[in-house]
């Protein structure tokens, strides 16, 4: 019987190995696409890198999209449903799908991006058109199971037909998926309100928000004139009714609800204070080849496959015809490169975390299908959608909108939250509208083919003014010598409310019946901050500020606390100072740096809290400890266990779930001002009896408590610990790695979890949530790159994972571990070096 079990386990390993290979592409030969102008070459290197070759622009692209389809078809499929609301008809029957569908129905993310093709420009919507039709021509030759293992696995549960064909406004909605991700302060402005639900005092809320420290992290640039913007200078009175506003008796169960309902999308890109970028720019009289270096290294979640795929464009001739001569890393299901460098300029993107978003509340007479505006009832937009689900009946959902945006705090049938009833029938009451501006029609798209094709700052502020949505931090360095920053991005202009109910800026929700809140247009692309050349010979935008608190335009207040943004000037500051030459090399030393603006901060007052003679083994680990949380640290694993506890002991029990601390930057800024002040009520733990505990008690329940955790998971011996075993990068497929599917196949598509080093708000950003018990990756650098502008073939790369979406190649994860341990890879660019270093070539030929 032994023998038996293991021959059937042997074949099972067999069938599911010819099973996962089935759908590899062939990357080399001579194939026939419909459509195609002239022969297209696609070389590719030894990690699978693709580099097209071709005549028009319109056959680059249509090749861009054949290549995408061979590599990463499913994780296109799989977000075009996302981004339509229509994953149960991928999925089947689930309730985790049908939440996300309705919620993404409800904002329409589809209804835009079809409102946006009309808007595009003639040569955008022909790269689009040939996009599709190269991806419509790999899926043409292959049947769902030649396309992709995840097509196999599910039809074992539902119905999996054949792909449906791409079309270009499958491309236009995935733009949608990444604004949400990154669309900044949603996450403060609801917490703040869910905060004051059990708080109940908006003086004390507000110090969980503080202002950003601009005297000590410097914003991105300098200071434009004087405005009387709202930076919340309404302050006082307005603040002092606030609570009348705020106080409505449903209020905490329609922005828990708000809250519940949002979470259910899918994350695509990222969430969480983890999601953002570190990038920078140095002149060419700091660097080693006297020309300009810039470096990205956009934060995101860690998934398999990872986010990005380099890729290669380049027209034979470039000209009118076919301007591109482009290489970066590239989003599939969407042509061009997103992040990258031609032969005359290198740019990166981070998130500018300019406020996009403001929730409304909306007073609703739902039977009446009315809601409340300047003292008068006006009728609620209704329209009815239809989501169907593979293998069970439709379902039929309401959406209802106001002038601000769709309702999302009844989107779900939740029946309780927040210890508040929601009830099953509607009933008059506040509810909770979404204002946010990728739900406005825009032209993105056309900007990815302008940055592609940019030459200089005025190339770059001509393709941010059509960048709408996500608001991004550009940075870019040309080869004729500067480097520069731009901010594009569609950013509400807020008018200023002096006796209102509520400030204006932004930070709280806001009165949706009285007008004087809605939106006042948006900020004009000329307005917004840019650099060119800055006296310091670099420009460093990592999520901090972008300009000073009380300058124009206002763009927000929540940012980024800027601990990354000062750690990288003050490495650039002393690598100039020491006359280092700035190269790939030193740069990417300082995109793996680990120090720990966290243990900086709180390392003191920890040694001077009074502790037992076990917990001091520990403690003793950060006596003489370096601050840098190393994967092979004990200290950095005892501190971060620590920071953990302590966030949970003074917060947790003063604030609802969907509010408590991440460990995220803001978190630092709050827990070092009250550092200053022992007795604050914030250090009491109102779980215990006829006890109020002091700042002391807790920092030393805090050490304790974590000695007492890690003993149990790494041992007695604290010296023994390390960070690594805790901390570790798992990236996850999104439909078949989670935890309900069989560990088998989990096995297949997930790659190993590998230990890495950094943390939250360190440069090595590998962020992790401290409100979740587990200190694994929640965000990281989706990828990592360097780019030299004086010579071509000195610039590197890394992606997190590979190039192929398919778990049976080779190049699924060829990638991950030179990325844990901060390796890079060469990126050669010139035509020379990108042949040399080719390994295969497939050739695309026009069909007869």
């Amino acid at each position: 019987m032994a023998l038996a079990a293991v021959l059937a386990l042997a074949a099972v390993v067999a069938v599911a190995a010819a099973v996962v290979r089935r759908p590899l592409p062939d990357h080399a030969g001579t194939v026939q696409v419909p459509g195609l102008e002239d022969e297209v070459r696609v070389l590719r290197d030894a990690r699978g890198v693709p580099t097209i070759e071709a005549s028009t622009a319109e056959d680059l692209f249509a090749a861009q999209g054949y290549v995408h389809a061979q590599d990463r078809f499913f994780e296109m499929d799989y977000r075009r449903h996302v981004t339509a609301g229509r994953l149960s008809e991928l999925v089947g029957e689930n309730e985790d799908a049908l939440a996300a569908d309705r919620v993404i129905r409800t904002f329409g993310w589809r209804r835009v991006a079809e409102e946006e093709w009309s808007l595009l420009d003639p040569a955008t919507r022909r790269y689009l058109e040939a996009y599709a039709d190269g991806v419509n021509a790999y899926l043409a030759d292959h049947g769902s199971q030649g396309l992709a293992f995840e097509y196999t696995v599910l039809g074992l549960q539902v119905d999996v037909g054949e792909p449906e064909p791409w079309d270009p406004v499958d491309s236009l909605a995935w733009l949608k998926a990444m604004a949400w991700d990154l669309r900044a302060n949603y996450d403060e402005e609801l917490a703040r309100g869910l905060a004051y639900a059990t708080v109940r005092d908006v003086a004390t809320v507000e110090q969980l928000f503080p202002r950003y420290p601009q005297d000590e992290h410097t914003p991105i640039v300098a200071p434009a004139e004087p405005v009387s913007a709202v930076v919340d200078a309404d302050a006082t009175e307005a603040r002092a009714v606030q609570a009348a506003a705020l106080d409505a008796p449903d209020l905490e169960r329609a922005l828990a609800s708000a809250a519940a309902a949002l979470d259910a999308v899918p994350t695509l890109v990222g969430e969480g204070d983890g999601v953002g970028s570190n990038s920078w720019a140095v002149s060419g009289e700091h660097t080693a080849s006297g020309a300009p270096l810039l470096a990205n290294d956009p934060h995101l979640s860690l998934s398999a496959p990872g986010i990005f795929m380099q890729m290669g464009l380049r027209c034979t001739d470039v000209g009118p015809r076919c301007p591109f001569d482009v290489a970066g890393f590239t989003f599939a299901g969407f042509p061009g490169v997103i992040i990258g460098r031609n032969a005359d300029l290198a740019w990166g993107l981070t998130n500018m975390g300019a406020d996009v978003t403001d929730f409304f509340l909306e007073r609703v007479d739902a039977e009446a299908g009315t809601y409340l505006r300047d003292g008068e009832q006006v009728p609620l937009d209704v329209r009815t959608e239809t989501i169907e689900v593979n293998g069970a009946d439709p379902v039929e959902i309401e959406v209802r909108s106001t002038v601000h945006g769709p309702l999302v705090s009844e989107v779900l049938d939740i029946r309780s939250l927040a210890g508040s009833p929601t009830p099953a029938s509607p009933r008059p009451g506040t509810e909770v509208a979404l204002g946010w501006t990728a739900l406005q029609p825009g032209r993105t798209a056309d900007a990815v083919f302008a940055l592609n094709a940019a030459a200089d700052a005025d190339d770059v502020a001509a393709a941010a003014a059509l960048f709408a949505v996500p608001a991004q931090n550009i940075v870019f360095a040309t080869a004729d010598g500067h480097i520069g920053y731009q901010a594009p991005g569609l950013i509400p202009l807020r008018s200023r409310v002096v006796d209102g109910p509520v400030p204006s800026d932004g930070t709280w929700p806001r009165p949706g019946w009285d007008s004087r809140y809605d939106w006042a247009g948006f900020v004009p692309p000329e307005d917004l901050p840019r650099a060119l050349d800055p006296p310091e010979g670099y420009v460093v935008a990592a999520n901090q500020a972008v300009t000073p608190q009380g300058t124009s335009p206002f763009l927000g207040v929540d940012w980024d606390y800027g601990f990354r943004s000062q750690r990288i000037r003050t490495l650039l500051d002393e690598a100039i100072a020491d006359g280092v030459p700035i190269d790939a090399e030193v740069t990417a030393a300082i995109q793996l740096d680990s120090w720990s603006p966290f243990a900086e901060a709180l390392v003191p007052a920890l040694l001077g809290a009074p502790v037992d003679a076990f917990t001091k083994e520990a403690v003793d680990l950060l006596r003489d400890w370096d601050r840098r949380m190393t994967a092979d640290s004990a200290a950095a694993a005892y501190f971060a266990a620590v920071w953990s506890t302590l966030l949970e002991l003074t917060f947790q029990d003063d604030l609802p779930e969907a509010a408590w601390p991440d460990g995220g930057s803001r978190w630092l800024q709050v827990v070092v001002g009250l550092l200053d002040e022992p007795d604050s009520p914030w250090w009491d733990d109102r779980r215990t009896v006829n006890v109020v505990e002091s700042r002391d008690e807790l920092l030393a329940r805090a050490l304790e408590t974590a000695r007492l955790e890690l003993t149990v998971q790494l041992g007695k011996d604290a010296t023994a610990w390390q960070w690594g075993r805790l901390h570790v990068a798992a990236p996850q497929h999104a439909v078949l790695g989670g935890p309900s599917v069989p560990a088998p196949v989990r096995e297949l598509v997930n790659p190993r979890p590998l230990a890495v080093p950094g943390g939250s708000s360190i440069v090595n950003a590998m962020a992790w949530d401290a409100a979740s018990g587990s200190f694994e990756v929640t965000a990281g650098p989706a990828m990592r790159m360097v780019v030299d502008l004086g010579d071509p073939d000195a610039s590197t790369w890394v992606a997190s994972t590979g190039t192929s979406g398919h778990p049976g190649s080779v190049h699924y994860t060829d990638q991950f571990a030179a990325w844990a341990r901060g390796d890079t890879f060469p990126w050669p660019f010139s035509r020379e070096a990108v042949r040399d270093a080719a390994s295969r070539e497939l050739t695309l030929r026009p069909a007869p």
